[in-house]
């Protein structure tokens, strides 16, 4: 099993879930952010820390999202980790020009 970021993430920029992933497998693209399933060890503990309620164990998720598993693996080799939040937890970050590639 591992976790999927959905499209309720798109836009939102919400980054809390990135401080609480103890394997950095979150990849931040320029709309959302994904999970690497590779990296991704099921803790769980993303999933409590999403204000949009974007994150869902793959074996949990609805019928019409399933595609987000696919998209998640994809994504999450195009693009690079990030590291740690930005932003005040709770609220949205302003959009990297481009995605971070280096911890901070």
């Amino acid at each position: 099993m591992a976790y999927v970021v959905t499209d309720e993430c798109v836009g939102c920029k919400y980054t809390d879930c990135v401080d609480v992933c103890p394997v950095s497998c979150f990849h931040e693209g320029p709309e959302m952010l994904y999970i690497n399933p590779e990296e991704c060890i099921d803790c769980n503990a993303c999933v409590a820390e999403c204000p949009p309620e974007a994150i869902w164990a793959d074996v949990d998720l609805p019928e019409d999202k399933f595609q987000w598993i696919e998209i998640n693996g994809e994504m999450s080799n195009k693009y690079p980790v990030i590291f740690e939040s930005r932003g005040t937890k709770g609220e949205p970050a302003e959009a990297p020009t481009e995605p971070s590639s280096q911890p901070s």
